[in-house]
C-alpha cells in the first residue's frame, strides 16, 4: 500500500476512494471504543486498515533481497553499542575537549542534548544554552581536596560542576556543598567580582566547564535581541525567540516560547516556523497543562473552519488530534459531539478525501469492548437505536443512545459498532 505522509500538507487527496479501502460508514467518525492513547503518524491509520480489505494479490510482483541474521544482528549490536550511556557520555566528553574555534555543528548539539538536563542552565532559552556551549572550556580536578578559588580572589569564570562534589567553606563557618548540575562562580556582569567563601574539591576526579566572564555577560545580556514580541492593547501575548538550527543560516526562524493561551490556539492555523515544525503536535500534548476544556480548542476550530482560507489548516489539527489522542473524544460526550459537527461541515463542503481520512483514523484507534445490558422482561426497550446492516451494505452500528438510560450507563455509545 501506498503510506500516507504524516505531513498532512503534502497529501495530495482526490474525491475517488482508494480502490482497496472500504468506506467507513460516517456515523463511524464519533466512535468512542477504548483506544490507545499513544502518539502516532498518520501513516499509521492506513496500515491500520490493511487487516479489514482482506488478503491482497501479491503475484507477479519483483522480488526483493531480505537481509540475512547476520546483518539483522550486527544492526541490534549497533543498536546496544549507541544506546550505552557511558558511550554517550565518552562522546560528550571528546566533544568538550575541543577547543572553541574546533566545535562542529554536531559537536554543540551533542553538548546541547547534554546540557539540558543539568539545574544550571534550566531556566535558559535554546539559543542561550547553544551559544553557551560553543564558548565553554572543558577542565579536571584530579585530587579531593584541591582548592579551586580562594576566599576574596578575583573572579574570571562562571563553572557548572558536570562531575564530582565541591564544598563551599564561608569565612562565618557555615559550608555548602554543590554537585552535578550545579554553579558557581560569577554573575553576568563586567564589574569585578570576588570570591566569597573557599571552593575545594570533596572526591576524585571532579569535572567542570567553565565560561569566561566576557563570554558569559555577553551571551546572558543579548537575549533581547533574539526574541520578538508580540503586543496587543498594549499588552505583551506571545514571545517568540529567534533559532538558528545551524550555522549555514539555512535553517532559522522564530519559534514561540510563550504566549496567553488566546494566542496559542490562534498560532494552530498560522504558517509555522522551519525551527518549529511540530507546533500542533506539542500544542495537542500540553494544551491539558493550561486549558480548563479543550472544547475551548474545538469551539475556535469550528468557527475557523467557516473561513475557506483555513479550512485545509484546520482539517489537520483535527486529524492529528484524533489520530494522536483520540481518547479526548471517546470519554468526553461533548467532545463527541464536536467530532460528529465537524463531520457533518465536512459533507457539506464535499472535502470526501478529508472525511474519508476522518472516518480511517477512528477505526484505526477503535478497539473491542464487551458490554453486558440487563433488560427486566424481554419486552422492555432497549433505550438505543441501530443503523446498518447487509440491506445497508456495510456493519451495525449505534445511532442514539438516550441520555441517562440503562444502555448508557453501561458505557453504550453513538458510533460504537456491533
Amino acid at each position: 500500500y501506498l503510506q500516507l505522509p504524516a505531513d498532512l500538507t503534502k497529501m495530495h487527496l482526490t474525491d475517488t476512494p482508494h480502490p482497496q479501502v472500504t468506506h467507513v460508514p460516517s456515523s463511524q467518525s464519533g466512535c468512542s471504543i477504548a483506544s490507545d492513547s499513544g502518539s502516532s503518524s498518520l501513516s499509521d491509520i492506513y496500515q491500520a486498515t490493511e487487516s479489514e480489505m482482506g488478503d491482497v494479490d501479491l503475484t507477479g510482483l519483483p522480488e526483493a533481497p531480505v537481509d540475512s541474521e547476520d546483518e539483522e544482528e550486527e544492526e541490534d549490536e549497533d543498536i546496544d553499542r549507541t544506546s550505552d550511556p557511558l558511550l554517550g557520555r565518552d562522546v560528550v566528553r571528546e566533544c568538550l575537549e575541543k577547543e572553541p574555534a574546533d566545535k562542529t555543528d554536531d559537536d554543540i548539539e551533542q553538548l546541547l542534548e547534554f546540557m539540558h538536563q543539568l539545574p544550571a542552565f534550566a531556566n535558559m532559552t535554546m539559543s542561550v544554552r547553544r551559544e553557551l556551549c560553543s564558548v565553554m572550556i572543558f577542565e579536571v580536578v584530579e585530587q579531593a581536596g584541591a582548592i579551586i578559588l580562594e576566599d576574596g580572589q578575583e573572579l574570571d569564570s562562571w563553572y557548572v560542576i558536570l562531575n564530582g562534589t565541591v564544598e563551599i567553606s564561608y569565612p562565618d563557618g557555615k559550608s555548602e556543598s554543590l554537585c552535578m548540575g550545579n554553579s558557581f562562580g560569577i554573575t553576568p556582569s563586567l564589574d569585578k567580582q570576588y570570591m566569597n567563601g573557599v571552593v575545594r574539591t570533596k572526591v576524585d576526579d571532579c569535572q567542570f566547564v567553565c565560561i569566561a566572564q566576557q563570554d558569559y555577560w555577553r551571551i546572558l545580556n543579548h537575549v533581547e535581541k533574539n526574541t520578538h514580541k508580540v503586543e496587543e492593547e498594549g499588552e505583551i501575548v506571545m514571545v517568540k525567540e529567534h533559532r538558528e538550527l545551524d550555522r549555514s543560516g539555512t535553517r532559522k526562524g522564530h519559534i514561540v516560547i510563550k504566549a496567553t493561551p488566546e494566542r496559542l490556539i490562534m498560532h494552530l492555523i498560522e504558517e509555522h516556523s522551519i525551527v518549529d515544525p511540530t507546533y500542533i503536535e506539542d500544542f495537542l500534548l500540553t494544551y491539558r497543562t493550561f486549558l480548563t476544556s479543550p472544547l475551548e480548542v474545538g469551539n475556535k476550530l469550528l468557527e475557523w473552519f467557516t473561513v475557506d482560507s483555513l479550512r485545509d489548516k484546520v482539517t489537520r489539527v483535527v486529524l492529528l488530534w484524533v489520530n494522536n489522542h483520540f481518547n479526548d473524544f471517546e470519554g468526553d460526550p461533548a467532545m463527541t459531539r464536536f467530532l460528529e459537527e465537524f463531520e457533518k461541515n465536512l459533507e457539506d463542503t464535499k472535502m470526501k478525501g478529508h472525511l474519508r481520512l476522518l472516518n480511517i483514523a477512528c477505526a484505526a484507534k477503535a478497539k473491542w469492548r464487551q458490554i453486558t445490558l440487563q433488560k427486566p422482561s424481554r419486552d422492555s426497550p432497549l433505550f438505543f437505536s441501530l443503523l446498518g446492516g447487509s440491506d445497508k451494505g456495510f456493519g451495525i452500528f449505534v445511532e442514539t443512545v438516550e441520555m441517562g438510560s440503562k444502555a448508557a450507563e453501561a458505557g453504550l455509545k453513538r458510533g460504537d459498532q456491533v
